[in-house]
């Protein structure tokens, strides 16, 4: 089967990048109201409990993640992304592979975050990935997503200099919670932060549980 396009695009993207997107934000959390948000997520999972970070990028929210007591791994699109993971976070797993295909066994995870990784997905491509992130989810268990609010996307061309360009969605969180609902997921939370500091729109995380 022929990759999809925007897994191709989105691989090359982040590959020409990675290095780059590193050094300009070496911390995965831009605000306490972000980490007050993992820290609720963590505690609904519960300490020890599996969870995968879904588009792990360099993987400062996994690191983040697991200095909450979680058992994490992290999973990316880039090896090169990944290489930076593993360089800065040798005692931890990180894997290369797509979201919408996960190689995990159903009901194998107690947590799933996607962290501003599914903004390169299609919109009609979300039903599938949120699918796939409740079969890969015990009964119980809970997914965090974020992504940045808006109605058009942000292109981004040549960044760095580099010969790559990307669109990055913005959605709305009802349009996310209807989505949420419809894949078979119970609303557990939603916040809403307006723009931090060098921020252009306002960001929105929601938490969801699959039903026990």
């Amino acid at each position: 089967m022929t990759e999809a396009d925007f897994l191709t695009a989105t691989r090359t993207f982040y590959d020409a990048i990675a290095e780059d997107y590193a050094d300009l934000f070496p911390v995965g959390l831009a605000t306490p109201l972000d980490r007050a948000v993992f820290a609720g997520f963590a505690e609904l999972v519960g300490a020890g409990g599996r969870v995968a970070d879904l588009g792990c990028g360099p993987g400062r929210v996994t690191a983040h993640l697991a200095s909450l007591g979680l058992s994490v791994f992290g999973l990316d699109l880039s090896e090169s992304m990944l290489a930076i993971a593993r360089r800065e976070n040798p005692e931890l797993r990180f894997e290369q592979g797509s979201m919408l295909e996960l190689d995990l066994p159903d009901g194998s995870l107690a947590g799933a975050v996607s962290w501003y990784s599914s903004i390169h997905t299609p919109v009609n491509e979300l039903p599938s990935l949120f699918a796939e992130f409740r079969r890969v989810l015990a009964p119980g268990g809970h997914l965090l997503i974020a992504f940045q609010i808006g109605d058009e996307p942000r292109r981004h061309e040549r960044p760095w200099g580099h010969e790559v360009t990307l669109d990055f969605q913005r959605r709305r969180p009802d349009q996310i919670d209807g989505l949420l609902r419809a894949a078979g997921f119970a609303p557990v939370m939603r916040m809403v932060r307006e723009a931090a500091a060098n921020e252009t729109t306002e960001h929105a995380s929601l938490i969801a549980r699959k039903p026990a």
